[in-house]
């Protein structure tokens, strides 16, 4: 999935539990089950040689940016404890895909993220229809948006 719905998936979660001992588990299976659901995302095709890795970082970093944006939009008006909440729950949401950013971006996997990374491989489903596999991720920004 983008780094939007990961992040906003997981600054919701921290918003609406009460410890991190608590919401940063539910947070990474949160992305686990997302990464299940068959989505497109900007590093979709870069195996198969369709994308180049240039444009995937560039697709990323505007991902990236996206996701500040969409967090502070939702949450600022809460506070800002909450926003801070928000804004960890977010990061804490992308860990996964920054650990395969390395293997993924400049071809290079350090040893202690190959199995981070082989588990994080086996619930990623990602599928070339952008049209198809944005619209899981439009429902769950929508979702998230309107139950903050």
């Amino acid at each position: 999935m983008l780094s939007i719905s990961h992040g906003t998936t997981g600054a919701y979660i921290a918003t609406k539990l009460p410890h991190p001992l608590i919401f940063i588990p539910v947070i990474l299976a949160s992305h686990y089950l997302e990464d299940w659901i068959p989505h497109w995302d900007v590093g979709t095709g870069l195996s198969s040689g369709k994308r180049k890795r240039s444009t995937a970082i560039l697709l990323e970093i505007g991902d990236l940016a996206l996701t500040a944006v969409l967090v502070y939009f939702f949450w600022r008006s809460f506070g800002p404890s909450t926003l801070w909440m928000a804004a960890a729950g977010a990061f804490v949401g992308l860990i996964p895909d920054f650990c395969e950013a390395p293997r993924n971006f400049l071809k290079w996997e350090p040893g202690f993220l190959k199995p981070v990374n082989q588990f994080h491989n086996q619930f990623h489903h990602s599928i070339p229809n952008v049209l198809v596999g944005l619209a899981p991720q439009v429902i769950v920004i929508i979702a998230i948006y309107l139950l903050r």
